[in-house]
């Protein structure tokens, strides 16, 4: 049910929601939607419809428009889009069908969001991303588990995190260009005791060109928010003039846990690889990537390594000391979203517990009433 239009991809592409924490389950959402068509239209639900049909957000609109705009399948992010979709809003930008996942989501009334542009022929479905939302993230912050980290990456043998075909698949999916259908950014694991790089996705033959010379930028990207994709536009910004490749180093579970301690990272080395690879400023990453970037590990890197950025958060000058002693080191100034980091949002949730508890038991009962709803849509459409 819901197949492809003939045509669509001549077509612009209309896709919706609240993308609170735009997590790799959205990214996954606009790749598939992208791939159909030309162009991807995305529209982003206001605060204030999000509390009455959903609950309390917890990134700002214009903070989830941030990142909207930074996914590279994303043509043009369009701010308080209804939370009913509405087909006279799609055609004001010239978008001829609406892509959404493949379950079904209600208002405040119950009712399905989607039933007009159903009814009309303008729906076509894509597989939901499993076992990421919003929801699953808040969940970790409220009961401070850390079931989801991954073991040290110490063998390319044998690791849970390369050991599934999926899961290599899904780097393979999110390191396209921006079309979705062709080769892009590479991705490379590292493992101290090796002495190369060990290529789990080639990049384009465009991307590795620009390899030559690299600017490089490593963290652990958790949350991916709006302070890491502002930082990492800066990066895009200098590096063209400079004519570098963007690398990110994306550092293990454990090597975060061990700085932050507590239940840290909140998402684990493969959602937050997913979420830095559809970014649409960056060339490529590095799974594993040393805390310490130092010049042993950064001749690993395919090219020439110009620069190592750092964003404005305070640390302490090790990590750096050989990128400062080599001349290397260049800082990224303050910036729009420089207050926003992983610690920050987690606050905003617990300070507010009490309501985004609400919002997990109220997600329960509404997942009931939408799965019920989906039952009888399917039953609709085999007796048709």
């Amino acid at each position: 049910m819901f197949e492809r239009p003939e045509g669509i991809e001549n077509c612009r592409i209309w896709m919706d929601g609240c993308f609170d924490f735009v997590h790799h389950g959205h990214a996954g959402a606009m790749l598939q939607a992208r791939q159909l068509g030309k162009e991807l239209y995305v529209g982003i639900h206001s605060d204030e419809d999000i509390l009455k049909n959903k609950g309390p957000v917890v990134m700002t609109l214009k903070e989830r428009v941030k990142a909207v705009e930074a996914c590279k399948w994303s043509t043009q992010p369009v701010p308080d889009a209804p939370y009913v979709t509405d087909p006279k809003v799609m055609d004001g930008y010239g978008c001829k069908y609406v892509v959404h996942g493949d379950d079904i989501t209600t208002d405040a009334n119950g009712e399905d969001c989607y039933q007009e542009v159903k009814d009309l022929g303008k729906f076509v479905v894509v597989k939901r991303t499993p076992n990421i939302s919003t929801t699953d993230l808040v969940g970790r912050m409220l009961l401070m588990s850390k079931d989801h980290h991954f073991q040290p990456i110490r063998d390319i043998d044998n690791h849970s995190l390369l050991d599934k075909k999926d899961n290599l698949d899904k780097f393979a999916k999110y390191a396209t260009d921006e079309t979705g259908l062709k080769p892009g950014s590479g991705v490379y694991l590292n493992i101290d005791t090796d002495k190369e790089l060990h290529t789990l996705v080639e990049p384009s033959k465009e991307i590795l060109n620009k390899y030559k010379s690299i600017a490089y930028v490593d963290g652990g990207f958790d949350l991916f928010h709006p302070g890491h994709i502002e930082a990492l536009r800066l990066v895009k910004q200098n590096a063209l003039k400079d004519g570098c490749a963007i690398i990110v180093g994306v550092h293990d579970d454990h090597t975060i846990n061990n700085v932050k301690g507590l239940n840290y990272p909140i998402m684990n080395i493969f959602e937050r690889a997913l979420c830095i690879l559809q970014c649409a400023y960056v060339d490529g990453i590095v799974l594993g990537a040393p805390f310490s970037p130092t010049s042993q590990f950064l001749s690993k890197l395919p090219g020439t390594v110009a620069a190592v950025y750092h964003g404005p958060t305070q640390v302490e000058e090790e990590p750096y000391a050989e990128a400062k002693q080599n001349g290397l080191f260049k800082e990224i100034g303050p910036h729009e979203f420089a207050n926003i980091n992983t610690e920050f949002i987690v606050h905003r949730v617990l300070n507010n517990k009490e309501a985004y508890e609400a919002r997990q038991k109220a997600k329960g009962w509404k997942a009931d009433h939408e799965a019920q709803l989906r039952v009888q849509e399917q039953s609709r459409h085999k007796s048709s």
